[in-house]
């Protein structure tokens, strides 16, 4: 649990001049054949500034609480989602992991038509959702005067900088390329966070806990280069002040435990993600027969036995 800030600010610094450097050359791009995967590669670094902001929910990223508040803050800026309204939905989700009252279980249900629906759009327009979510219903359903009052600060320094950029850019004449390289690379982050929100905790047993209600990926090094290995989940969720280049040594620490459970380590995003999508929404029935209840064994059924039939004499 040492933190280490100098790591992370080397590597956000790093990260944002990567970043920097790709819009600069979308901006002065003539060729959608360059512009676009260079979209993609902007939205999956913003999964990487994300993955830092999250560190600061859990005050893990620098050693004092204001210095995580004012990174969150201006991180989550350029996105549609206050920090604080992310942060409350967050700490109450490690509260209440994969239980009734986790604010993020919204993959569980009774797989009725809206349960499908929310589950389905979350895929393709989870941004939206989520901007939805954090700007309007869980701060209706949560927060007190102070949280509102924080909530609304941040909605209105957004609102003002937001105006500020898009007037800069009409009166420049770039307003087009303005809007690109901002709002496209957030639709393709809007994908990938989308991706691995379900796949930390989609059909994992529920309400046992942290530890065994928690998936693991351990995907590849380049998600977790750049993902600030957010993708080793169950440690985090665990432990959740361990910072993230620490998570890959607290997994090794855990994995006597996590194999004695049988809680959930996956290789793939992809594969956890395409079962998901085919199978769809989940319910605790249905959730029973993938994780049976504690203290419950399968029992095989027994093959039919052959009858055998004597030799007469």
């Amino acid at each position: 649990m040492r933190l280490r800030p100098l790591v992370s600010v080397v590597k956000f610094t790093w990260f944002v001049c990567l970043m920097v450097l790709l819009t600069w050359l979308a901006w002065h791009s003539e060729s959608l054949y360059v512009d676009w995967p260079i979209y993609v590669a902007l939205g999956y670094l913003w999964m990487s500034v994300v993955t830092f902001m999250h560190d600061a929910t859990h005050d893990s990223l620098f050693p004092r609480r204001w210095q995580n508040q004012v990174f969150g803050t201006v991180a989550m800026l350029p996105l549609m989602v206050s920090f604080i309204a992310f942060k409350e939905d967050h700490l109450q989700h490690h509260r209440h992991n994969r239980s009734p009252k986790d604010p993020d279980a919204f993959t569980m249900g009774q797989r009725g038509i809206a349960d499908f629906a929310v589950f389905y759009l979350y895929f393709f327009i989870g941004g939206l959702l989520t901007a939805l979510h954090f700007t309007l219903i869980y701060p209706i359903k949560a927060f007190g005067l102070r949280q509102w009052a924080i909530h609304l600060f941040e909605n209105g320094l957004k609102a003002a900088l937001y105006i500020s950029l898009i007037f800069w850019a009409r009166s420049h004449d770039v307003l087009g390329e303005f809007l690109a390289v901002w709002l496209f690379p957030l639709l393709f982050f809007s994908l990938f966070n989308s991706f691995r929100f379900i796949a930390e905790h989609y059909e994992t047993p529920w309400n046992r806990g942290n530890l065994m209600g928690t998936r693991t990926i351990t995907s590849n090094r380049l998600h977790s280069y750049f993902w600030n290995n957010i993708n080793w989940h169950i440690g985090h969720h665990v432990y959740p002040r361990v910072p993230w280049y620490n998570l890959v040594d607290l997994h090794r620490r855990l994995e006597p435990e996590i194999e004695a459970l049988g809680a959930v380590v996956d290789k793939s995003y992809t594969q956890v993600c395409w079962n998901a999508f085919v199978k769809g929404p989940e319910s605790e029935a249905r959730l029973a027969l993938v994780h049976p209840p504690v203290g419950t064994v399968r029992i095989p059924q027994p093959e039919p036995m052959i009858q055998a039939i004597p030799l007469k004499a």
